[in-house]
C-alpha cells in the first residue's frame, strides 16, 4: 500500500489486489472470539523512521504514535525481576547522546569492555555504507572475534540487538545488519526513541493509507489472490491471472510479495533470467509472535523490552504500553519468540512444535526471568488465555552473504516491478524498509511513465548467479495452494486443519521435528 499511496500522490491510479481478508502483511492484526486483537508481530516505530514518519505527517494521524522515554529497557538476567537501561539525554545530538548512555550504564558493562568496544565501531561512522557493505560476509560474532570486542558485549547487547533486528542469534546473523541499524539510529538525535500505535493497526494504520489512495482515485480490493503472472513473448507481462478466472490487464505490474512467495509466481519465461535467480539465495525466518493475558498486573514499564533470553527477543505489556489495549488490573504480553529454527541460530524447530509445548517454554522463561510473579506451575499469576501466532517466512534471513542478492525494484521486464523489505534498500528487513522499498518502486514506474531515463545505479548481480542461471532449466511457476494468511507469506495461529495443511503443502521443512 505504501507503493500505491506515492502512485496516487504522482497522479496515477493503482489498484491494489490483496489476498488475503486483512491488509497490512506483516503488520495485519485481527479479533478473536473475545474481540481481542491478535497482531501479528509486536510491532514499534523509531525516530529514524524517516520516511514512515513521512507517512504518518501526511495522512495526519501523527497523534497516533504513542512516544515513549528515549531509552533502552534491558532485563536483568543475573538480577531476576529488575531491568537497566541506556538513558539518552535530552538536548545532547547524536552520536555523542548514544555514547553517553552506554557510559553512564555501570549494571552491563564494564569501563575496560566500554573502551574495547568502541574503536571497532568508528570505521562505521567514518567510511560510512561501504565499510558496513564489506562487513556482510561476517556474522556478528565473527566480527567481534576479528576485532578483539569483548565476549561479554555479545552477552549484553548484541543477542538482544541481534534477535530485535532480524530474529537471528549473533553468531548467524549478519554484521552489517546491526551496523546499518547503528548507523541509522546515530545519524538522528532521536533516532532510537521509539513509539507505540495507539491501537490495532488494521484499523488505526492500514484503514487511513486505504482512504488516502481511494480518496485520490486508486483501489484496493480485498480477498483477490493472484493466480499466475502471464507473459508475452518478449517476455513483458501480458495480464494476470486472478484465482476467479479473471484477467487484470494494466500498463505498469508491481508485487509487494514477500520473497518466499514471489518464489513461487516467477513465469517460465524468467525463471533462467539472472535477475530472478537471485531469489533463490535469499529465505524468509521463521518467527512465533505470542499474546499471553494474565489474571493480574505484572510488574512493568511503559515500553519496550529486551529480554536477552535464549528464547525471548523483545516483550512489552501491551496492557500499558497501547492505549487500546490499557487495562489497570491485568497484563496482557505480547512477546516476540526467536530464535525459532536452525537457520536463526536456534537447535529447536519451534514452529513444528504444538501452542502448548511454545507456551510451556515461554512460562519456563517468564518464570526464570519475573520469579516472585510468574510460576511455571501457574501458582503465581494465572495464565487467562493466550494466542500463539506463527509466520514461518517472515522478514528475510539476513545470514552473512545474502545482502548482495537482494534485488533492485527495477527490474529486467519493461512493465515490472518489485516492492517489499527484501529488495535492496537502506533499512533492510523492517516497517520502515517496506515503505522505503514501496517508495523506491513507485518511482521506477513514474519515471518509465514520464519517459525519464532511470538515474539510479543499477545493483550488479553476482558471478555465482551468472553461473547458476547459465546452468538453470527453464520451469513451470508452482504458485500458491492455500488460500490462508501463511499461504501468502504472513501469520496465522496453527491448529489442526487447513492451516497445517497449507504449510505441509507449500513448506513442509517447517514440520520437521528438531529439539
Amino acid at each position: 500500500m505504501a507503493c500505491a499511496r506515492y502512485l496516487v500522490d504522482a497522479g496515477h491510479k493503482p489498484i491494489v489486489y490483496e489476498a488475503r481478508d486483512v491488509l497490512g502483511g506483516k503488520v495485519s492484526a485481527w479479533q478473536d472470539k473475545d474481540g481481542d486483537w491478535i497482531e501479528t508481530g509486536l510491532h514499534i516505530f523509531f525516530g529514524a523512521y524517516p520516511n514512515m514518519m513521512n507517512l504518518f505527517k501526511e495522512l495526519n494521524i501523527e497523534d497516533r504514535l504513542q512516544w515513549k522515554k528515549h531509552q533502552m529497557i534491558f532485563a536483568m538476567q543475573e538480577l531476576p525481576g529488575e531491568f537497566t537501561s541506556f538513558e539518552f539525554i535530552p538536548g545532547v545530538p547524536s552520536p555523542i547522546n548514544f555514547g553517553l548512555a552506554i557510559l553512564s550504564n555501570q549494571k552491563m558493562l564494564t569501563w575496560l569492555e566500554k573502551l574495547q568496544t568502541a574503536p571497532p565501531l568508528i570505521p562505521m561512522l567514518i567510511e560510512g555504507q561501504p565499510f558496513i557493505d564489506a562487513q556482510d560476509e561476517l556474522s556478528v560474532t565473527d566480527f567481534m572475534r576479528k576485532y578483539g570486542m569483548p565476549e561479554r558485549i555479545n552477552e549484553e547487547v548484541f543477542v538482544a540487538m541481534a534477535k530485535a533486528l532480524d530474529f537471528i542469534d549473533p553468531d548467524k546473523l549478519s554484521m552489517t545488519v546491526v551496523l546499518t541499524a547503528m548507523n541509522r539510529f546515530l545519524n538522528e538525535d532521536d533516532g532510537l526513541q521509539m513509539a507505540f500505535l495507539d491501537g490495532n493497526q488494521p484499523e488505526r494504520l492500514c484503514a487511513p493509507m486505504k482512504e488516502y489512495i481511494e480518496a485520490r482515485g486508486g483501489k484496493v480490493l480485498l480477498k483477490s489472490p493472484v493466480k499466475e503472472i502471464c507473459t508475452n513473448a518478449d517476455g513483458s507481462v501480458s495480464h494476470l491471472l486472478m484465482r476467479s478466472g479473471e484477467k487484470i490487464v494494466a500498463d505498469e505490474y508491481i508485487s509487494a510479495m514477500p520473497v518466499d512467495i514471489m518464489k513461487r509466481f516467477v513465469p517460465k519465461a524468467w525463471s533462467t533470467m539472472p535477475f530472478f535467480k537471485q531469489f533463490d539465495e535469499l529465505e524468509g525466518i521463521p518467527v512465533i509472535n505470542i499474546h499471553m493475558w494474565f489474571d493480574r498486573k505484572l510488574k512493568n514499564v511503559d515500553h519496550l523490552c529486551f529480554s536477552r533470553s535464549p528464547l525471548l527477543s523483545v516483550y512489552a505489556d501491551m496492557s500499558t504500553t497501547c492505549k487500546e489495549y490499557y487495562d489497570e488490573k491485568k497484563s496482557m504480553l505480547e512477546l516476540v519468540f526467536a530464535p525459532c529454527s536452525p537457520i536463526a541460530g536456534g537447535k529447536t524447530n519451534w514452529i513444528a512444535k504444538s501452542d502448548e509445548e511454545i507456551i510451556a517454554a515461554t512460562m519456563g522463561e517468564l518464570a526464570r526471568l519475573f520469579p516472585t510473579e510468574v510460576a511455571v506451575d501457574g501458582s503465581k499469576a494465572k495464565l487467562l488465555k493466550y494466542a500463539v501466532v506463527k509466520t514461518p517466512r517472515s522478514v528475510y534471513a539476513a545470514i552473512p552473504g545474502r545482502n548482495k542478492f537482494r534485488p533492485s525494484q527495477k527490474t529486467p521486464i519493461p512493465n515490472f516491478t518489485l516492492a517489499g523489505d527484501w529488495t535492496s534498500q537502506k533499512f533492510l528487513g523492517s516497517m520502515e524498509g517496506a515503505v522505503l522499498g514501496g517508495k523506491l518502486a513507485a518511482e521506477v514506474v513514474c519515471d518509465r511513465a514520464a519517459g525519464i531515463a532511470s538515474t539510479k545505479e543499477e545493483k550488479p548481480i553476482q558471478a555465482s548467479v551468472y553461473r547458476k542461471a547459465a546452468n538453470a532449466v527453464p520451469k513451470e511457476p508452482s504458485g500458491v495452494l492455500g488460500v490462508g494468511a501463511i499461504a501468502f507469506g504472513g501469520g496465522s495461529i496453527v491448529t489442526p486443519g487447513a492451516v497445517l495443511k497449507e504449510i505441509a503443502e507449500q513448506d513442509a521443512v517447517q514440520l520437521t521435528p528438531l529439539g
